[in-house]
C-alpha cells in the first residue's frame, strides 16, 4: 500500500506489516464483497493497532486497515468523539 500520511504520523510501522508484498487490491474489496480473507491477513499483524490508529488519525475511508472495514472505523471515531466531548463536559462542570 503507498502510504502518503500527514507529516507528524510516523509509518515505520509498515516495513513490519503483514500486508507488504500483498497485492492491495485484496484490502480495497469492490462494495458488497467480501473483506474476509483481507481481514484474516491483519488478524496476527504485529502492527494491526498501529495500522489502524494510521487509519483513524489519517481518516482513511476506503479499504481495511489494521483488520478493520471503513464502517467500524466510523464507530471507533464516534466513540472517542463522544468520549471527548464527555471529558470536556467532565472537565467544566469539575
Amino acid at each position: 500500500m503507498g502510504i502518503i500520511a500527514k507529516p507528524d504520523l510516523d509509518t515505520s510501522w509498515k516495513d513490519l506489516s503483514n500486508c507488504l508484498g500483498v497485492d492491495p487490491d485484496l484490502f480495497f474489496p469492490e462494495r458488497g464483497a467480501s473483506t474476509r480473507e483481507a481481514k484474516e491477513v491483519c488478524r496476527g499483524c504485529e502492527v494491526r493497532v498501529d495500522c489502524l490508529e494510521y487509519a483513524l488519525q489519517n481518516g482513511e475511508k476506503f479499504g481495511i486497515w489494521g483488520g478493520m472495514s471503513e464502517r467500524e472505523r466510523r464507530r471507533i471515531r464516534r466513540q472517542r468523539a463522544l468520549d471527548r466531548q464527555t471529558a470536556a463536559r467532565v472537565a467544566e462542570a469539575g
